[in-house]
């Protein structure tokens, strides 16, 4: 009777542990996966680890959303830094694949962290100097979620905050940032439950020439999920009011030039030497901006005067997109900067050697796991605005580890740019500081501070396609 019931048990056992030597044998040697021996590749969407739920957007972090696919990509391009091949266990070699910087603060050159000092945690920081508090920094993140939270309601944190050590800390327990929820109702099909969101998402804090705002995602009244902007100003104790542009007093949402995406993020304002307004809407696969109006209204896309150039230094210098695991877009706010000293006598800025810049990042999501790579690019701060400078290796913020063991690297996602000197808001020279703020694996915030002219210092000129 016993030895008739092992006969049973293994007639049982034995099939189905072939079946899943047979699964993870195909797992391990499907050509799909195999390229995760790549992980630092060209990017695709804007997430972390849960591909489906925040590819849409709304799980966590700041580059939860629908996933594009840009088809495909130019010849040309960057090459992508990725382990040696035959053996995807190997480090790779920072000297040659990126351009590593480092802290100008820190004792050991590292980035330093963010420590919100209550029970809820930050991330996808933004960081700008107090306008009236000496040392002390003004920072707002996404408030973090517990994995067993469920909730439609998003939160944005704000404190004032001073260096103790290699750290950043509140002074005190973060406020809640009182950005008002707006009504949508235009989320249809997959997005259908966008319709129940409640608050702001992944919001940046930026510096204009005499205005700090908040640019944040909400729902739509033209499409599913919008990008709203108003007065930071009025959300916080803000001494020295009456300076300042008066737009934007209130909530409102930006529109752009058709078509629209279901989902909008990452939007930034830059502006001219004029002083007026622009917001630019994406950088690939090909650029998109436009005039912007008080009451969010915008003008006509004005990259059509510059989309051939622009192509050329794209082809150049972008990564190219592999397949559907890769992406490329928009991450950081603008500023402007004048390429000499500001400590220099001859260093007077001009049209000539003033430019605009940002940060876009390229992401892969191999192994189930978002990397992103950073890269600098700077266009012309007067009209028609053609890029003139892109990065010719992402940026590694010293301090970032490898992960060997998964054969991929920490997942930092830059969010933010600021300029780190009290009194210098929106324009800067080589040799001030500025701020990089970044998320880190959706649970915490960093940055690093680094010098404008270590920063330029990887850069290849558009005029060089």
């Amino acid at each position: 009777m016993f030895v008739r019931d092992i006969r049973r048990l293994l007639l049982f056992v034995v099939p189905i542990l072939i079946l899943l030597c047979t699964i993870i044998s195909f797992y391990r040697q499907s050509p799909a996966l195999s390229r995760v021996n790549q992980w630092i590749q060209p990017a695709v969407d804007k997430t972390d680890s849960n591909q489906g739920k925040e590819n849409a957007g709304l799980t966590h972090g700041e580059e939860a959303e629908v996933p594009i696919s840009f088809g495909k990509p130019e010849t040309g391009g960057n090459a992508s830094p990725s382990y040696p091949t035959g053996n995807k266990s190997a480090p790779l070699d920072i000297q040659t694949s990126h351009q590593e910087i480092f802290s100008t603060s820190t004792s050991d050159k590292k980035y330093f962290s963010i420590d919100f000092v209550g029970k809820h945690n930050g991330m996808n920081p933004n960081i700008i100097p107090h306008p009236t508090l000496e040392n002390t920094w003004i920072v707002a993140a996404q408030m973090v979620r517990g994995e067993d939270e469920q909730t439609v309601h998003f939160t944005e944190l704000v404190c004032n905050a001073v260096f103790q050590g290699n750290v950043l800390r509140c002074l005190q327990s973060p406020n809640i940032l009182p950005v008002v929820p707006t009504k949508g109702g235009k989320c249809e099909g997959d997005l259908a439950y966008f319709n129940f969101n409640v608050g702001p998402h992944d919001a940046r804090v930026v510096y204009g020439p005499d205005t700090p705002y908040i640019i944040y995602g909400s729902n739509s009244q033209f499409t599913c999920f919008g990008q709203f902007i108003q007065d930071f100003r009025e959300l916080i104790d803000w001494r020295g009011r009456e300076a300042g542009s008066d737009r934007f007093l209130v909530g409102t949402e930006m529109q752009r030039p058709l078509p629209w995406n279901a989902i909008e993020k990452n939007w930034f304002p830059f502006w001219d030497p004029f002083g007026q307004m622009y917001i630019h809407y994406d950088v690939s696969p090909k650029r998109a901006f436009a005039q912007i109006n008080a009451d969010g209204s915008v003008g006509l896309d004005l990259s059509i005067l510059t989309e051939a150039d622009d192509a050329k230094c794209i082809a150049k210098y972008f990564p190219p997109i592999l397949n559907s695991l890769e992406s490329i877009h928009q991450a950081s706010n603008s500023l402007k900067i004048t390429m000499c000293k500001r400590t220099d006598a001859i260093c007077i800025a001009n049209e000539s050697n003033t430019f605009i810049f940002t940060i876009w990042q390229h992401k892969t999501f191999y192994n189930f796991h978002g990397v992103y790579e950073p890269y600098i690019m700077l266009f012309q701060e007067q009209a028609p605005f053609a890029m003139h400078a892109v990065s010719k290796k992402p940026l590694w913020i010293h301090g970032r580890k490898q992960q060997l063991d998964r054969d991929t690297s920490d997942m930092f996602y830059v969010t933010s740019i600021a300029w780190k000197r009290p009194g210098v808001t929106y324009h800067g020279y080589l040799d001030d500081e500025l701020f990089i703020g970044f998320g880190i694996e959706d649970r915490e915030s960093g940055a690093i501070d680094v010098t404008a002219e270590e920063l330029m210092s990887g850069l290849g000129l558009c005029a060089e396609a």
